[in-house]
């Protein structure tokens, strides 16, 4: 029996291949968008489901963002096998599907607890989008395009922490918290037929059984480590009983899981597939960097709404620049990795990265906004959209048609634990070093103070001798109040800008492990098994 003909792919980018990148970039930008637009909307959820007189505490209503991201993580060490059992058209509709169902259950909610519930449904349907996504990219474009499609699917990635704020802030203050919601069933319905018409037909061959054993340590391990390296800014500290707790089970099962995968044939994670260098190399690189990164990422809209007193939709337009900086170097990033080694493209976006979170070491608390800030920002996108997408492209690439799936499914794991870590510990340090600040805590703690007993505020001005000495030197009480008011943001400025060092030193670390990528041009290896044969997915 002779074996069929490979699949010819055209070295452009043509418009078949266009239909299946915009299925998969709406579902990406559905998925991702949802994370960061539920952020602005807490303080509003604390009041929405009792009133103004009486708010929800703020580790109450952050679950959900929490419950989203658990189910979210909890879901993605599914993709490989559900790919290879159901096949991905129907999975990245079912994704599609119960994403939608979510999003309408939770505009529809009427307690704090329903949303949180409807939260992780909506987790459940997002958790598959994103490695599904890559999994249908890589397969339509071919080895010899994959760095330019990757770069579709990084547009989404990249601009969903900049629009979310925009959008999200915009929808409160136009409309209300229910359409940050309700805005992803005309969207989710339209991702749906679309997808039912652009994307081919399944034709799944199932020749693995379900790792159940995997399964109930590996899921369960993650949910638990997350949720407790995401209780450490609430917390405080990395020691509390909470975050030892949960992050210690969670790790114990993870661990248990790694020494278990090498034995079975189908384990639910190929962590063989490490034996890939390019893989392994792409995957400490992308840990790194998207620790450091999405960290750092917190900072900014953080510092120009507590710091300068910006709204969330301000904030979000203001960060802008770091999208377009993106927009504009991420198809040539793209369009080179597909010719060149990602070792000689991925190390000048991150020292232009590492350049930029440096520059934000020095602001303060009037840092010019178009003199210095907007073109720091930008010029971090730029390095951004350098970075992130040729990464992916050197990490799937030489894997097989077969391996996909189970590669993107590592890597989206990978940058959840990584971004988790890398928020935790960025805010530990921006809390901490708020807290030890002591203008910033005495002018905290002596608001309160007067707050609880406005009559006796001349007697508790002496407990905190950092705001007296600054509302001593004035007479009149308002030009004493304004001269405070400067003084807090500038401590706090200085505040974000140490905060911002540890960010930029997590970045530098990425240069070490970037060394390491392939320098010399790797033959692609999507083509060796026979699923990239048969597999019709460019031509309709």
């Amino acid at each position: 029996m002779s074996s069929p003909a490979q699949i010819e792919y055209p070295e452009k980018i043509d418009g078949a291949v266009l239909k299946i990148a915009g299925v998969v970039v709406l579902g990406a930008i559905m998925s991702i968008l949802d994370i960061t637009v539920v952020n602005v909307a807490l303080p509003d959820l604390q009041v929405t489901f009792t009133g103004a007189d009486n708010p929800l505490p703020y580790s109450t209503v952050a679950w959900t963002v929490t419950a989203y991201t658990l189910a979210l993580a909890t879901v993605i060490p599914l993709t490989g096998w559900a790919a290879d059992r159901f096949g991905t058209k129907r999975l990245y509709m079912l994704a599609l599907g119960l994403f939608t169902l979510g999003s309408v259950l939770c505009a529809m909610a009427t307690s704090i607890n329903m949303l949180i519930l409807f939260r992780v449904i909506q987790g459940l349907g997002g958790g598959l989008l994103m490695p599904l996504g890559m999994v249908i990219m890589t397969k339509a474009a071919g080895p010899a395009r994959m760095g330019r499609l990757m770069a579709i699917l990084g547009v989404p990635m990249l601009l969903g922490p900049i629009a979310g704020p925009i959008l999200g802030g915009w929808l409160i203050d136009t409309v209300s918290w229910h359409w940050i919601f309700l805005i992803n069933l005309p969207l989710g319905l339209i991702a749906l037929a679309y997808a039912w018409w652009a994307l081919a037909k399944d034709n799944p061959e199932p020749s693995e059984s379900f790792d159940f054993v995997g399964m109930a340590m590996m899921s369960p391990g993650l949910a638990a480590f997350l949720y407790g390296i995401s209780s450490i800014p609430e917390e405080g500290t990395f020691l509390s009983a909470k975050v030892l707790g949960f992050a210690g089970v969670g790790l114990a099962l993870i661990v248990a899981f790694v020494i278990y995968s090498f034995k079975p044939e189908h384990p639910l994670l190929d962590l063989r597939l490490f034996k890939n260098k390019n893989l392994t190399v792409s995957t400490i690189t992308m840990f790194i960097f998207a620790g450091a990164f999405f960290g750092g990422l917190l900072l900014v809209p953080t510092y120009l709404q507590q710091v300068r007193g910006e709204s969330a939709l301000d904030a979000g337009l203001l960060v802008a620049p770091q999208g377009i900086g993106a927009m504009l170097t991420m198809p040539i990033a793209g369009a080179l990795a597909d010719k060149f080694p990602v070792g000689r493209i991925v190390p000048f976006g991150l020292l232009t990265i590492t350049g930029g979170m440096f520059a934000l070491t020095q602001v303060d608390g009037d840092t010019s906004y178009w003199g210095y800030l907007i073109p720091v920002l930008f010029i971090m996108g730029l390095g951004m959209g350098a970075t992130m997408m040729p990464l992916m492209t050197s990490a799937l690439k030489t894997l097989t048609a077969h391996q996909v799936a189970r590669g993107s499914t590592l890597l989206n794991i990978t940058q959840q634990i990584a971004s988790s870590i890398g928020v935790a510990i960025i805010s530990v340090v921006l809390t901490n070093g708020l807290k030890n600040d002591v203008l910033v805590s005495q002018a905290a703690a002596y608001g309160e103070a007067v707050k609880a007993d406005p009559a006796g505020a001349a007697g508790i001005l002496q407990k905190f001798p950092a705001v007296a000495e600054i509302l001593g030197k004035f007479q009149d009480q308002a030009a004493g109040q304004a001269a405070l008011g400067n003084a807090i943001h500038d401590a706090m400025g200085k505040v974000f800008g140490n905060t911002f060092l540890v960010a930029a030193i997590m970045v530098a670390f990425t240069l070490i492990s970037a060394a390491f990528l392939p320098r010399k041009h790797e033959e692609s290896h999507l083509l060796d098994d026979e699923d990239a044969v048969s597999t019709p997915v460019i031509l309709h």
